[in-house]
Order: structure tokens, then sequence, then C-alpha cells
């Protein structure tokens, strides 16, 4: 439609001015002796609109031959600056996608033109790590040194990333550390630095980087707990040579991880192994009054305590109100058992067995009429122990 308005313009303006020229006699005279010239006054305006339009023409070509050179520069370094850009992202797409030999090269091919050297270069040092190229990643590592030192964060924390792939612990705690001179927590620089420190073993520096984290809102909920009981279970484990140092360890921790059941578990079983004397009943007791837990409950009966009659009273009192916990019926008849109460021994294990049948129980329970001297009870647990047994290795 704008097309058809100018034209119809164009042609408006060359009807009017047709019928102007129709109309004007004059002429021009031009005299120099001993030359004269006689032209119509038309024909003038004609030739100075030419030669207007030609020198206009003239001098446009001069500024675009002067300009030449400039120009061509100017598209040449456009058309690199496209190709770089395209081979960079070409470069992101084959990474996401897992193509490490297409990134390498068009990774190297942004590089080689210029576009973003840090970032260019830092992508082929990924590829070149996928693909085992270990001189060439540390190639590329150096050029991104070298070419974009303002890029030291995202150098360093690739780097630090690329030795923790390689297992090179010692070497990625070192860029870490450099890296913690230029930003000190630096959250991503302690993520990765909770990795490395994990598979070290090193707990009480992970328990320092993941209470930061958590301040920081830096780590789900979930992760923090988790690595805080493997950090401190890891730890339980350490101490457990030296039962005295494993007690003082034990009430030193925080009561999220005291009131745990898993950790809990974990701790008394340490001691109960040992024979260690007060310390397990303590933290089952402890647990149980905050949570009841029958695993918990079942580990009572297997704690040696300085006063076993209390220790009887406090789990018959939880029996109120779990009488259906099969476990803590077994750990009464134990603790029964180990007092030499026979009678209210046999009649837990026999409710233990009415609630659900367990090996452990039966062959408690076959122990008991051992001593008591029913043989025929005791030889029938033992068999009912052996079908359990027998069923589980099958």
């Amino acid at each position: 439609m704008r097309f058809l308005i100018w034209i119809i313009l164009i042609l408006a303006c060359a009807i009017a001015v047709s019928l102007l020229a129709s109309h004007n006699e004059g002429y021009v005279l031009i005299n120099r002796p001993p030359f004269r010239l006689e032209t119509s006054f038309n024909f003038l305006i004609l030739m100075i609109s030419f030669g207007f339009v030609f020198l206009h023409l003239c001098l446009r070509l001069f500024i675009f031959t002067r300009n030449l050179p400039a120009s061509v520069r100017a598209y040449k370094e456009e058309k690199r600056r496209s190709n770089g850009h395209k081979a960079l992202i070409d470069s992101l797409h084959a990474l996401v996608e897992g193509r490490y030999d297409i990134c390498e090269n068009a990774a190297a091919k942004a590089l080689e033109l210029g576009e973003d050297a840090g970032l260019s270069a830092l992508i082929a040092a990924r590829a070149a790590h996928k693909l085992k190229r270990k001189s060439r990643r540390d190639y590329y590592l150096l050029e991104a040194e070298r070419l974009a030192p303002d890029a030291l964060v995202s150098r360093l924390l690739t780097q630090a990333e690329l030795f923790l792939d390689d297992k090179q612990y010692s070497q990625a705690l070192k860029v870490l550390q450099s890296l913690d001179k230029e930003r000190t927590n630096h959250i991503p620089a302690l993520r990765l630095e909770l990795k490395i420190q994990t598979r070290l073993k090193n707990w009480e520096r992970v328990l320092v980087i993941i209470s930061y984290l958590d301040k920081s809102n830096a780590i789900s909920t979930w992760e923090t707990k988790e690595v805080k009981l493997q950090a401190h279970q890891s730890l339980i484990d350490r101490y457990s040579s030296d039962l005295s140092a494993l007690s003082n360890y034990w009430k030193s921790l925080p009561d999220e991880i005291r009131f745990n059941e898993r950790i809990a578990v974990h701790t008394s079983k340490l001691f109960i192994d040992a024979n260690y004397p007060d310390q397990p009943a303590e933290i089952i007791e402890s647990n149980l009054t905050k949570k009841w837990s029958s695993q918990l409950s079942g580990m009572l009966g297997d704690c040696v305590t300085s006063n076993p009659s209390r220790h009887l009273q406090q789990a018959e009192f939880w029996l109120i109100s779990h009488e259906k916990d099969a476990n803590l019926l077994y750990s009464l008849g134990k603790m029964c058992s180990r007092l030499q109460l026979w009678g209210k021994a046999t009649s837990y294990f026999e409710a233990s067995l009415g609630i659900e049948e367990s090996p452990k129980t039966h062959l408690a329970i076959a122990k008991l009429y051992d001593l008591q001297g029913e043989k025929e009870l005791a030889n029938e647990h033992y068999k009912l122990t052996c079908a359990f047994l027998g069923n589980g290795l099958a």
C-alpha cells in the first residue's frame, strides 16, 4: 500500500513539472565574446539538476572508497564475532548433550576467534576432561588464565571440580584455598569442599562446612540432616576403641543428634558389645522418654547396669503404654533372666512370641527352659530357632 502511494505521488509531481515546463517560454542568454550561448530556461534547470545529482554521486563514491578499508575491517570483525558466538553456542549445546568431542572442537574454535575467551576455554577444558585428554584440559585451563585473568573465580571453581572428578583431592583443596583468598566462604566453593572432605573423611571439617551452608540457606534441610548424621556416626566409630572418650563425645553432641534413633541405636550397640555399664541404658532410656522406638526397646535387655532392678521397673512402666511391643517384652524377659526371675522371664518371652515370633526370642526361651531342666520344651524352641534361621538363609 505504501509503495502504491509513493508511485502516485511521484507521478503527480512529474505531471506537475511537465505542465509548468510546457507553459514556461523563458530562455537564458550567456554572452562571452566571441561566444554566445542561448538555451531554454527549462533545459538549464534540467542540466543543473543532473549536475547536482552527478556531483553528489561522485562525492558518495569518494567517501565510500576512502572508508572501504575500515568497512572491510568492520565486516570481517563482525563476521568473526558472529562465527565465534555461533561456535560458543554450539559448544554449549554439545556439552549439555554429552557430545564432548564436538564440544571441544566448537569451544576451541570460539577460543581461536576470541569469543569470550574465559568461557570458551573452560568449556573446552570440561570437554577435554570428559574425553580423558588431560594434557588438553590443562592447556585450556592455562589459556583461560592467560586470556581471561578477570575470570579467576570461574576458572578456579572449574579446576577444583575437575580435580575432584579425577580424585585428586589434595590438588582440588589447594585450588579451593586459592579461591578462598579471592572470595571468602564462596558458597559453590564450600559445596565442592564438602564433597572433598566427605570423601577424605575429615568429619570435623565437614561439620563446620555444613553448619555454614545451613545458616546461609545454601543446602536443603534433608541434606543437612543426612550429612550431619553421617559425620557424627563416623566420629562415633572413630572413638569406639576408647569407650571413655566415646562417652564424653556423646555428651557433647547436640540434642538433635543424641535423640536421633539411628545414632542412638548405633552408639548403644557399640557400648553393649563392649559390656560398658550404664551408658547404653542411659542412652536408650533418654531416647525412649523423648520418642518411642521399638528397635531401641529391644536393646534394653542387652544393657549392663549397676541397678538392674530399677532398670526392670522402668521397662515395666513403659509396658503399660506399649503392651503390644514384642521387642519390649523380649527385653523384659532378658532382664528377668538376668535377675533369675524365671517365671516372669518365661511369661514375658511367651508374650513376645504371641505377638511376633522371632529366632532371638525362641533361642532365649530355649536357653531359659534348658536352665530349668525342661529339655523337651527347650528342644522344641531350639528347633523353631533353627527353622527360622534356615528360612532366613533360604
